[in-house]
């Protein structure tokens, strides 16, 4: 106990940076548990992900969730974590962990690492980013990150992908959001690293495409009474995507795709000639 009364380790981890990490593939993923250890280098480090596989929730707050929480162990390259599995969405995990879990406010809001890119319009879909986007709506510093990985692994906790590189990067930006003043119009980050990414690969600030990057495809059953999901594939065209955009940077130059987020979704229009349009 210290003299003011705080036990010793309450207050160590309170005198260290505080850093939330959530993602949208639930609490067992590996591309979380990378993030994990190379953030821990940067603060203490609480991690609050949703209990079931999320991708896909976007920043929703569905009332159906129940909102459990329940505190679990895993153990990290021989290292025990207490980490805490919530029954909700990545945007409710980072609430619960906001108003319940963590001892003070976090200096840092990180998700990811997501299975799977997240480009363009898509990003509103994306509970990778959900869950950033409502850290940064609460006011604090965010970052998601995602890989670049074949379909067939987005939905999965493959060991065959290898998450470490972009944990170094995770952790590269991570650091520059905590050390750096960001203009008031920058909300959040949004990395996607390249599947093939080395530490020596470079990175560049894009902007999202204006493309689809999935297209829906219409499910395959004989009646309605049949229970299916709506599917997807990849649908974006790069011949002639501008060299600026999120998917150019990450398809065609094989950087590090990042993408400062503003959540003032307003059309970037003038306001007074379209006022006039729309009365005229």
């Amino acid at each position: 106990m210290t003299r003011s009364g705080c036990p010793l380790l309450v207050c160590t981890i309170m005198e260290k940076t505080q850093i939330l990490l959530t993602n949208d593939d639930g609490i067992q993923s590996p591309g979380l548990w990378a993030a994990a250890e190379a953030l821990s280098a940067l603060g203490f480090v609480t991690v609050a992900a949703p209990r079931e596989q999320s991708s896909g929730m976007g920043r929703s707050l569905p009332g159906a969730s129940d909102g459990i929480i329940r505190p679990e162990t895993l153990v990290v390259h021989g290292q025990a974590w207490t980490v805490y599995a919530v029954g909700g969405s990545p945007a409710q995990a980072v609430l619960h962990a906001i108003l319940e879990i963590m001892p003070q406010p976090p200096d840092l809001i990180v998700s990811g690492i997501n299975y799977g890119e997240n480009i363009g319009t898509g990003v509103t879909v994306s509970g990778t980013v959900g869950a950033a986007m409502e850290g940064a709506a609460l006011g604090y510093k965010a970052l998601a990150v995602s890989l670049e990985t074949h379909q067939r692994y987005h939905l999965t906790y493959s060991r065959d992908i290898d998450f470490s590189v972009a944990a170094q990067y995770t952790a590269y930006f991570a650091r520059m959001l905590l050390d750096k003043k960001f203009p008031e119009d920058v909300h959040l980050l949004k990395v996607e690293v390249p599947s093939e990414a080395t530490v020596t690969t470079g990175w560049e600030l894009s902007r999202l495409t204006r493309q689809r990057y999935y297209e829906p495809l219409r499910p395959e059953r004989i009646s309605w009474d049949v229970p299916a999901t709506v599917g997807y594939r990849e649908a974006v065209r790069l011949e002639d995507e501008p060299s600026d955009t999120d998917a150019s940077v990450l398809r065609t130059k094989k950087r590090v795709a990042v993408t400062p987020l503003s959540l003032d979704l307003t059309a970037r229009v003038d306001l007074l000639a379209l006022d006039k349009m729309m009365r005229g």
